[in-house]
């Protein structure tokens, strides 16, 4: 995970391997656990850019409040699929390590 602190803002980008799911079948998203009683962050990223390396990397990014710091925020990766809710200890979201 890279990011960049500009202004009120952190503009966040991860690389992601799909070895070959399809960009349109995942949602990439920043998770951040509420606080204070708030419900949790969940900001979805945008494809920035599609491979065109041999690693087969896409670049996902996102821009959050820098309000908190850039550490509450971990990168998933969830099923996207209209209509499905997924708990967050389904074995189906790959956590940011």
């Amino acid at each position: 995970m890279k990011f960049e602190t500009k202004g009120k803002q952190h503009v966040i980008a991860v690389e992601v391997l799909l070895n070959g799911v399809s960009p349109d079948t995942v949602r990439v998203e920043l998770y951040a656990d509420g606080l204070n009683g708030d419900a949790a962050v969940r900001q979805e990223m945008t494809l920035a850019r599609s491979p065109t390396d041999a690693v087969r990397s896409h670049t996902y990014s996102a821009v959050v409040s820098a309000g908190r710091p850039v550490t509450d925020y971990t990168a998933r990766i969830v099923p996207q699929c209209d209509g499905l809710a997924v708990p967050l200890e389904s074995g189906l979201v790959l956590w940011q390590k």
